[in-house]
């Protein structure tokens, strides 16, 4: 595939048409990705990433990365997603971790600053997360719905068409 930032891992920034091996991974359980940069679970919960890192996605500022980079700040994770410029993770103890991308609050740390890893703020006890093109979701153990970040076109679900850069509850949703 495409790999003009690094993002199939391989050591080099070469489009390819033929699969090629990431780099140094191995005990790899869950990978996630998008256009810009990927991402790996470890058995261990350690997370790795690689490719674009303008805007801190692969877990630190910086330049791009060719290779897998261990996010060093994240232990004991049990799930990742990439979204569009920015990632999510959930640590063992169901609390939520974003990364990159940030100018819409789809980090949900309270602030529009690129960068992290941060705590996403005030989510606990999370089963699963998913990350939009600017916008971040997750479900709760309970079953409700939370999203943060831009809702130009409602992505949020919460009756408005404002951006939040904290977690909202999702409305209508019932069992």
């Amino acid at each position: 595939g495409w790999n003009s930032d690094g993002q199939l891992g391989d050591g080099t920034n070469d489009d390819t048409n033929l699969p090629v091996q990431v780099s140094g991974l191995s005990g790899v359980i869950q990978v996630a990705g998008k256009v810009y940069h990927s991402l790996a679970l470890k058995s261990d919960g350690t997370v790795w990433a690689w490719g674009d890192n303008q805007l801190g996605e692969v877990g630190a500022g910086g330049s791009e990365s060719h290779i897998p980079m261990k996010i060093t700040s994240l232990s004991g994770i049990t799930q990742i997603v990439a979204g569009q410029l920015h990632s999510l993770a959930i640590k063992s103890d169901g609390t939520v971790w974003a990364w990159g991308w940030n100018v819409f609050g789809q980090l949900g740390d309270g602030h529009n600053s690129n960068g992290g890893p941060t705590q996403v703020y005030g989510l606990t006890n999370i089963i699963h997360v998913a990350g939009g093109g600017r916008h971040s979701l997750a479900v709760k153990s309970d079953g409700t719905v939370w999203a943060w970040g831009e809702n130009f076109y409602g992505q949020l679900g919460d009756g408005t068409n404002y951006d939040s850069n904290t977690p909202v509850q999702v409305s209508g949703l019932y069992d």
